[in-house]
């Protein structure tokens, strides 16, 4: 019998991964976005054949995704290696060229509403309004477009237009975790939620009729359910809530009328059906843990993407509500099975404060663990670790390290007060927690106190930064890819449409002076004495260069020992298949060697 050799890190990198998609309005033809040839472009499965064509070349990954309702042409937007100033295209759905509707260099366009016969384009700018945004109508056959918004006092997007363009609904997002939303009608301009001082969010306007708007909020609430506006009675009204469920997506199909609503609370999503007649709801079994995009079509036909901790994002499609799925794409790392990879353990641990924290434990197998720990906090800060595949944690289980990641205050999906608690304290509040979480792996046998790594990307950085800098005594190595290293200069630099939100959102340059320099990891640089490896792409306009250019300058003049990688045509995150490659072997090549010399000594 022959014995073929164990999986080498290579392998583990080579899968494919898909990123989006959308379905034609016959549903013969399912548009993907998916590296198959090493960098992301749109190819299409022909149903009922699975084996997809190419459609296009320009190698980016994209930010918008519709197929117009005539059939006719596909809208796609995309950016230049990670520089997110997105352009909309259409594109023929044989493929080939491009064809630019909206483009201008230096400027972000963001897609809002594509009527029905692809006529008319309903997109938000930041030309001519870089901080609180303009929104517009474009004529796509004309070529001219008006100006229907001039965003005020807040970055405000346009989201739903009524099925015969009468009318439409605009958000103004103030930050993160508060939100409004508008109808604008050719007579007024009405808030959906009743005017109050509380912070709330309004997201995913749906019109099921030229008078009547359903929409996610969590107005006088922690979590978001399911609310109505009627225009002509300018009224609101609560319809459907679920304990303790966070809503955080919606479908309608109309010849059903069915809401589809993704509930969200914690680490995995559930799908529910909401019928609009009868007030009636049922839950919808789901072949994933977690939902990156749904599309419901007239048919009543189901088409989810989707992944869960052990499996690539997929493409699944459902023509009996959800009761069975079919997968049209199946994505996996070729030459290992599902059962090779490490499904986690959900845990929770008490902050000192008392507040309890949610957390997944990844145990290496026992057969090749190393007794070390990763130490992994997630970004966003609002955003959570979730029961998603990510590439990262299983090439580091099959080189034998445990990972913990927790979802400290400020996570998402954990309901509004528990999102609120990082604003203005993204240096005490969360490390607080993540100490919590080390002290309580020590205390209970998961880790020696000598076996600690640290990784984490974005405010992960940071936080890994900051970890560093105050408690280095816990950790032996530390990794960092594009972490904010000065709040002062990342407020200075952040794109111009978050600003308005950043004061909230992080704290004031002038009036939190102190404080931000004492939630800034760059004020410990003094006692950042372990190893580090700093992972950054150049062309990243959220965290940019600078915040990794000026730890490293500092740390190199100290003398201390640190790593830095500069990826020249990448943002924030990592799109092409040989620069993820390069990464994530570079990070196990890193801890293995901080393993290595602790052995020799």
């Amino acid at each position: 019998m022959l014995t073929f050799p164990k999986p080498s890190t290579q392998q583990f990198l080579q899968f494919i991964r898909m990123e989006d998609f959308t379905v034609s309005p016959d549903e013969t033809q399912v548009i993907i976005s998916t590296n198959l040839n090493g960098k992301f472009n749109l190819w299409s499965l022909n149903l009922p054949n699975h084996f997809p064509s190419l459609l296009t070349f320009f190698n980016q990954p994209i930010d918008s995704l519709h197929f117009v309702e005539s059939g006719d042409f596909i809208l796609v937007g995309f950016d230049q290696d990670g520089d997110e100033n997105v352009q909309l295209y259409a594109l023929s759905p044989n493929g080939g060229e491009v064809l630019p509707l909206r483009k201008e260099e230096g400027e972000r366009h963001f897609f809002g509403h594509l009527s029905n016969d692809g006529k008319h384009l309903y997109y938000t700018s930041t030309k001519g309004n870089p901080m609180f945004l303009n929104s517009f109508k474009y004529d796509v056959l004309a070529g001219k477009e008006v100006c229907l918004i001039e965003g005020k006092d807040a970055p405000t997007f346009i989201h739903a237009v009524c099925p015969h363009e009468q009318s439409f609904v605009s958000i103004k997002d103030f930050v993160n975790t508060h939100s409004l939303a508008f109808v604008h009608t050719n007579d007024d301009e009405l808030l959906l939620t009743p005017q109050t001082n509380e912070q709330h969010t309004v997201s995913n306007p749906i019109y099921i009729s030229d008078n009547e708007i359903y929409f996610l909020t969590n107005y006088d609430s922690d979590f978001s359910y399911l609310a109505k506006f009627n225009i002509p009675s300018k009224k609101f009204y609560k319809v459907f809530s679920i304990e303790k469920e966070d809503f955080t997506a919606m479908k309608y199909s109309p010849e059903e009328e069915i809401l589809y609503l993704v509930g969200s609370y914690g680490v995995d999503d559930r799908l529910y059906q909401y019928h609009i007649p009868s007030g009636m709801s049922e839950q919808v079994p789901l072949p994933i843990k977690v939902i990156h995009k749904i599309e419901v079509k007239k048919s009543g036909n189901l088409y989810v993407m989707g992944e869960t901790t052990t499996r690539l994002c997929n493409l699944y499609q459902s023509t009996n509500q959800g009761q069975d799925w079919t997968e049209l794409t199946h994505y996996r790392i070729p030459g290992i099975s599902e059962k090779q990879l490490v499904e986690p353990e959900i845990i929770t641990y008490p902050s000192d404060d008392g507040l309890v924290i949610e957390a997944l434990w990844f145990q290496a197998n026992n057969d090749i663990k190393n007794d070390h720990v990763v130490f992994y906090p997630h970004g966003g800060p609002q955003a959570s670790e979730r029961m998603i595949f990510n590439p990262i944690f299983q090439l580091l289980l099959a080189n034998g390290y445990s990972i913990f990641a927790p979802n400290f205050r400020g996570s998402s999906n954990y309901g509004l007060s528990f999102m609120k608690m990082v604003e203005g304290n993204w240096g005490d509040g969360p490390r607080f927690d993540n100490l919590a979480g080390i002290n309580w792996l020590i205390n209970n046998g998961y880790v020696d106190k000598d076996k600690l790594l640290l990784l984490g990307g974005s405010y992960g950085g940071y936080m890994a930064l900051l970890l560093h800098g105050r408690h280095h005594e816990y950790f032996k190595a530390v990794v960092d890819i594009f972490g904010v290293s000065n709040l002062l200069t990342f407020l200075d630099s952040i794109p111009e449409y978050w600003k308005s939100y950043a004061t909230q959102w992080v704290g004031d340059p002038i009036k939190d002076r102190k404080k931000l320099i004492a939630h800034s990891p760059i004020t410990y640089i003094d006692q950042m004495v372990k190893p580090m490896l700093v992972i950054q792409g150049a062309n990243d306009p959220r965290v940019v260069k600078e915040e990794s250019d000026q730890i490293v300058t500092k740390l190199k003049e100290k003398g201390r020992h640190i790593e830095y990688i500069v990826l020249d045509d990448e943002g924030h995150g990592f799109q092409k298949k040989e620069n993820e490659i390069f990464v994530f072997s570079k990070v196990v090549e890193f801890l293995n060697q901080m393993i290595k010399q602790e052995k020799v000594c």
